[in-house]
Parts: C-alpha cells; sequence; structure tokens
C-alpha cells in the first residue's frame, strides 16, 4: 500500500482500551506480533518484532491498569486538591477549624477562577518576577515556565491570571482538545499575547499527577515512522491531534473536523493572528508531556511546509521533557526548524529529573535521543550548557546514594532560601510534606516538579541565558559534554 509523507511506513500502534489482559497475556505465547484490533503494526524484521513484543506488553499491560484505574485515580485526586483548596480558602487549616465552629466555612468550587489544581498547590506563585522585564535575557524563560506551569490549572484560573496578575491578552479558545486513540478530551493547552514585546505564548500541559489518561501517554510506546521524519513516540502524536487511519493530513478529513485537534486547532488560531500583524511572533512552550508536544509542534508545521508560522516561531522552550524522538527525528528537526528558520531550541533539566532521561537513550530497547540546547541546573539553581545532561539514563555508579543527600540538600534549603531570597520563595505545606520528603525516597520523580524550574529561571546565572538566548549556534563550538560536565557541575 502507498503511504503518503503524511503517514507511517513504519509504525507500532496500541489500543489498550480495546485489549483484555487475557489477550495481553496470549502476547507472551506468539511467535510474532500480529495486526489485531488493539495492535497494529507494519514492516518490521524479526530482530525489531521481539524487541516490540516486550516492550508492547509492558506498556499495554500499563496502560490496560491505568485504564482500570481511571475513576479511583481521579476520584482521589479531586478529593485532595478540594482538601487542598478549603484549607487554602479558609487561608489555613487553624482558620478552617476556627470557621467550622462558627459555621462560616468557604466552600471552594471547582470550576471558579481561584480553583488550585495540585501543581498549583505545589507552587502557589501566580505572579511574574517584576525584576525580569523584556530585553532581560531571561525574559522568554521565566515566562515560558510560568505560562508551562499555569497549563495545568482550569480555563477561568488561567483566564484571571493572565489578564489581572500579568496584564496580558488571554487569547478565547477552548482548552480542551481531542484525542482521537483514547476518544476523549484530555490533552489541554492555551495561549495569550504578550502586547509589550508582540509575542504570542503557545502552553501545553503536562501530566497531571491523576490523570490516568496522561499516564496512559506517557506509558504508550506506539511509534509513528517515516523517511520524512524519522520515529516518534507515538502517546505524544496522539495526545498533539494524530488522525486515526490519516496520519497528520495538511487539512483535517471531513468526518474529524467537529473534533477540536491541538496541533489543527491551534496552528488556525496562530495563523489568523499573524495575519493580523506582520512583525507578531511566538513561542511554545511546555513542562513535562507539554514539553514534548511543544517540540512536535513546529515539527508537524514543518512537515506541512507552514512556512510563515515557522518564520514567526522565536524558541521554544521546554522544561523537564522527555524523549521525543530518534537520530532522524533529530536531524529532522535541525535542518527544517532550527537551522533553515534560526530557532532557538532551550531545553531546561533540573538536577535529578528522571522524566527528561526517558525513554532511554538505548540501542537495544529505545533509539530516542535529546538535540537543541539543553539548560542544566543543579540543585544550587547553578546553570550550564551542555550537550546532554549528566547520567543521562539516570542510572550511575552509587547513584543513589548521591541522589539521596542530594533530596536531603532540597529539604533543608527550603527552609533558608526564603531568608536569603525572599518571600517568593517560601514553599508551602503541600510542597514540603509532598515533595521535599518524597524526594528522600523517589528524587527523580520529586525533581520533576514546576517549582525548582521556576527557581532555576529566576535565580540562574545570567551569563548562561546570555549565551542560549545570543545565539543557538554557538553550543555546537564550546558546550561541555554531558559525560564532562558530571564533573564540573557538583551536587550541593
Amino acid at each position: 500500500m502507498a503511504v503518503n509523507k503524511y503517514q507511517a511506513d513504519h509504525y507500532l500502534m496500541l489500543k489498550p482500551n480495546e485489549v483484555s489482559i487475557r489477550k495481553v497475556v496470549r502476547l507472551l505465547w506468539s511467535k510474532r506480533m500480529e495486526e489485531n484490533d488493539y495492535f497494529y503494526l507494519r514492516e518490521s524484521d524479526e530482530k525489531e518484532d521481539f524487541i516490540e513484543k516486550g516492550l508492547a506488553i509492558a506498556s499495554l499491560a500499563a496502560q490496560k491498569g491505568l485504564l482500570h484505574a481511571v475513576k479511583l485515580m481521579k476520584c482521589f485526586g479531586q478529593k485532595l486538591e478540594m482538601w487542598l483548596n478549603l484549607v487554602s480558602f479558609n487561608t489555613n487549616i487553624f482558620m478552617l477549624f476556627f470557621n467550622t465552629l462558627r459555621c462560616k466555612v468557604k466552600i471552594p468550587k471547582r470550576e471558579s477562577d481561584d480553583f488550585m489544581s495540585f501543581a498549583g498547590h505545589i507552587d502557589k506563585r501566580v505572579k511574574l518576577d517584576e525584576k525580569i522585564e523584556p530585553g532581560n535575557a531571561r525574559y522568554n524563560s521565566a515566562l515560558a515556565i510560568m505560562a508551562a506551569k499555569l497549563a495545568y490549572e482550569n480555563k477561568g484560573f488561567i483566564r484571571n491570571t493572565v489578564e489581572q496578575h500579568w496584564k496580558m491578552e488571554f487569547i478565547d479558545m477552548d482548552t480542551d482538545f481531542w484525542n482521537d486513540y483514547l476518544q476523549n478530551f484530555h490533552t489541554q493547552g492555551f495561549m495569550f499575547y504578550d502586547e509589550r514585546v508582540n509575542m504570542i505564548v503557545v502552553s501545553f500541559r503536562g501530566t497531571e499527577a491523576f490523570n490516568a489518561y496522561d499516564w496512559c501517554t506517557d506509558f504508550d510506546i506506539s511509534c509513528f515512522e517515516n523517511p520524512e521524519m524519522g520515529k516518534i513516540h507515538g502517546g505524544f502524536m496522539k495526545a498533539l491531534g494524530l488522525v486515526m487511519e490519516h496520519g497528520w493530513p495538511p487539512q483535517l478529513p471531513a468526518d474529524k473536523r467537529d473534533k477540536n485537534l491541538a496541533y489543527y486547532a491551534i496552528r488556525d488560531e496562530l495563523n489568523e493572528r499573524m495575519d493580523l500583524n506582520k512583525e507578531t511572533k511566538f513561542i511554545v512552550t511546555g513542562h513535562s508531556l507539554g514539553g514534548a508536544l511543544a517540540v512536535l509542534f513546529p515539527a508537524i508545521l514543518a512537515l506541512h511546509g507552514e512556512t510563515k508560522l515557522l518564520e514567526r516561531l522565536e524558541g521554544i522552550y521546554t522544561f523537564g521533557q522527555p524523549r521525543v524522538g530518534d537520530g532522524e527525528f533529530k536531524r529532522f528537526m535541525e535542518d527544517q526548524v532550527l537551522d533553515r528558520y534560526g530557532v532557538k531550541y532551550l531545553r531546561f533539566v533540573y538536577c535529578n529529573d528522571l522524566v527528561t532521561r526517558l525513554p532511554f537513550d538505548d540501542p537495544v530497547t529505545s533509539l530516542y535521543t535529546h538535540f537543541g540546547t539543553c539548560l542544566y541546573f543543579n540543585s544550587c539553581y547553578k546553570g550550564q550548557i551542555v550537550d546532554e545532561e549528566p547520567h543521562k539514563n539516570y542510572f550511575a555508579t552509587f547513584g543513589g546514594t548521591r541522589r539521596f543527600f542530594n533530596a536531603l540538600f532540597e529539604l533543608v534549603r527550603c527552609l533558608y532560601l526564603p531568608l536569603l531570597k525572599g518571600g517568593d520563595y517560601r514553599e508551602g505545606l503541600a510542597m514540603i510534606l509532598m515533595v521535599r520528603f518524597g524526594a528522600l525516597a523517589f528524587p527523580g520523580v520529586a525533581d520533576h516538579n514546576p517549582l525548582d524550574y521556576v527557581n532555576a529561571t529566576r535565580l540562574g546565572s545570567m551569563e548562561v541565558f546570555q549565551r542560549a538566548e545570543s545565539s543557538k549556534k554557538w553550543l555546537k563550538n564550546s558546550a561541555t559534554s554531558g559525560r564532562e560536565v558530571q564533573d564540573k557541575i557538583k551536587y550541593c
């Protein structure tokens, strides 16, 4: 069957919602992976088939388990968020008790514009740093991480923050996007306009802690591969708007036009906005899963030949972003986006963040690789531009011991940092109890939180940001390799 450049000539597509546990177990005994109603595979050799079979079984099992836990995770997350907001609405737990005695408890409403998500309670800051103004080398990065963090909130909260706190224009559009494979609206993103620098910011939401569908996207090892773009993580492609049975057509098929797919909705809105002002630029950003979508968005623009938009793309800013594609995808992005249009791609990595080291850059189980300008920050928020973050696959000799003591230092740091830098750096009880103490057991997971990325953009060396923003090509001549930086950037 002939395949155009908008479709895959090799793919592994998993549909966990259409598979039973019994069928997953049966895969263990099959000699080759055959196409069926929950598994789609095109053109693989026996070696690839063996590797993909093992990964597919693990992925299907994980996703099936998550789908069974959708209601449980949602219920727990909603109750936890309600409790955190209940305490916050009543100032603190002591005032909540006092208001209860007076029968004057303030009850939060989930859809209100002051109801915070779990991620929002981890870092309650909503105001931008007033010391970082347009023209400052930190400006785009600091604005981008705040937008990436804000993407976890509801539409009312986002609008209120953009308009009231940031004094910018919220671009009114549907912030919930359709996933054609999971058959639900589980991708979120929003856009706003910064008049001071004549720039639109596109922000994608990352993985919500208690959203099973988001975790399915992360665990989905489906892949989309063609000669034009290389091999790309299928779960991320589906979340961005991959069209079932059509791939990435330049225009949505007639039967899909009533679906609000992220890539197409945002692309069309950007085109309309760019026509209104020929000088307007835009950046894309996201944390975690949102960072992966931020990288893929311009890739699909390039696939579709969206020259007008790519010429206006000023930069890609990602925080805690996982790997999204292989070496061919890296070359595609460098040739068709970064080099051709002079686009900056700044990839922020904080300390032991596990997610930035996934999927593993391993020649046997995965061929995914990072690219772009990596800004690595240690636990003292000392930054350096490197080719690859230290311990790129997370595991290292004595790594567990080093990470434990680093987590212990971060716990102590949260007590004295506000004394040195001011009240903006005071961490809340939720952050200390759930993240800082949790880091003692799971340091790689805890270091993925947005708070430390916000701090890195505000406290990191100005020189690092000046070098990163001034040119995307200096890295080729002067960057330190990830292996060398292991000794040069020490954990505090």
